[in-house]
């Protein structure tokens, strides 16, 4: 199939989103498929740079996201070079500018539109005048006026699909959750993280990987911090990324007087963050606002037990103490990371390791493209049947 991914934000931002891209691409074009990134530009990429299927449309810095890019123009450039590569299927990613756009070369050219709704944005409004401008219902309306007239939506997990079944959201909806390329997780680490941060070998470490941003409740998880250093005194948590929470993050480790007990890295390249997971022994994150939780799976895929908030979709993907746990309280969390930090759950035995591997196989990149091209076809053959019903030969 040629496939036509539109999308606000792809590499080199880093985002959750624009991992899930870059995954989806490098599965699809594995099976033998075409796919087209239309995209904004971005600042760190000199508009010459030639890169393979990407198309770029001038954009700016999004309001308060001023890391993140909305084209302001290409409407129609991005028809007619649709038009000219054949597209089988429009795929969005965005709600925003770039989505509009597809959706827009997706009617003119008669073939399915399907989006995947990565953001719950009713986490997101406080960045929007202190949240005094845009409310709920807002985003209900807004998410409604997008998804219509849509072919299909893809929710990464079940609290997207409820809430997008609670606005009021019509079309063929599928829960496909993003995978991820098990194959670069397992692969030999060359860089020595610990050695980097002058860590030895015995030293209990805890791993966060998230964009520094308030909804992403890494306060919560500073404030926990000292009760596990007074269990596990040598303790060190490195919190990876870089965002706007940053500066109140390392005042409130000050403050708690526990500065010798935590690292903050700064933003890490995609393809470098495996030699962080498999540096730690446990992988923690309080944050409550993920649609999915990328690095949850990207970290279980190094073999890293995780620690996460309790949810429908962490409880589901949690099915063994091996793999990690959930908490709903800051007390579970203190006792469950103090757990692996002492190796008092055994995560190296042949039946953990046999847990792990079939829960790979269900998070893989390529069950993840699998499922996602079937749906492609779902909708493209329910599309042709609507052109023609009497069509009997559909591929």
């Amino acid at each position: 199939m040629n496939v036509g991914i539109f999308t606000d934000t792809y590499f080199p931002q880093v985002s959750g989103v624009a991992t899930s891209i870059k995954t989806l691409r490098n599965e699809l074009e594995r099976q033998g498929n075409q796919v087209y990134i239309f995209t904004t530009t971005d600042p760190h990429v000199d508009k010459d740079t030639y890169e393979r299927n990407i198309f770029r449309f001038s954009s700016i810095p999004f309001i308060s996201f001023t890391d993140r890019r909305i084209a302001v123009r290409g409407l129609f450039q991005a028809y007619e070079i649709a038009k000219e590569l054949n597209l089988d299927i429009v795929h969005t990613q965005t709600e925003f500018s770039m989505g509009m756009i597809g959706k827009f070369v997706a009617k003119n050219l008669n073939i399915p539109c399907i989006h995947t709704y990565h953001t719950m944005y009713e986490d997101y409004l406080h960045y929007v005048a202190n949240g005094k401008l845009l409310k709920p219902v807002h985003v209900k309306e807004g998410t409604l006026a997008f998804c219509y007239h849509l072919a299909g939506v893809i929710a990464p997990s079940d609290r997207v699909l409820d809430k997008l079944t609670e606005y009021g959201v019509k079309c063929q909806m599928r829960i496909i959750p993003t995978g991820v390329d098990v194959g670069l997780y397992t692969e030999k680490i060359t860089t020595d993280i610990r050695q980097k941060y002058h860590l030895s070998k015995q030293t209990p470490l805890m791993l966060s990987v998230s964009r520094l941003a308030y909804e992403k409740n890494i306060s919560e998880m500073l404030a926990a911090l000292p009760a596990i250093i007074k269990r596990v005194p040598e303790v060190k948590l490195m919190i990876v990324g870089d965002g706007p929470a940053k500066d109140d993050l390392m005042n409130q480790v000050d403050e708690l007087g526990i500065a010798d007990h935590v690292i903050f890295t700064g933003e890490v390249d995609n393809d470098h963050v495996n030699a962080f997971y498999r540096a730690a022994d446990v992988f923690a994150s309080t944050s409550n606002s993920e649609s999915q939780g990328l690095t949850y799976i990207e970290a279980m895929a190094a073999g890293l037990p995780v620690v996460v908030t309790s949810s429908d979709y962490t409880d589901g993907l949690l099915s063994s103490v091996t793999l990690g746990q959930t908490f709903k309280e800051p007390e579970q969390f203190v006792d469950i990371i103090t757990q692996y930090l002492t190796r008092s759950i055994d995560v190296g035995t042949s039946q953990a390791k046999r847990v792990l591997a079939q829960k790979l196989k269900e998070i893989s990149a390529e069950t993840f493209a699998n499922r996602v091209i079937d749906f492609y076809r779902s909708v493209t053959v329910e599309q042709q049947l609507q052109k023609d019903p009497t069509a009997t030969n559909i591929e």
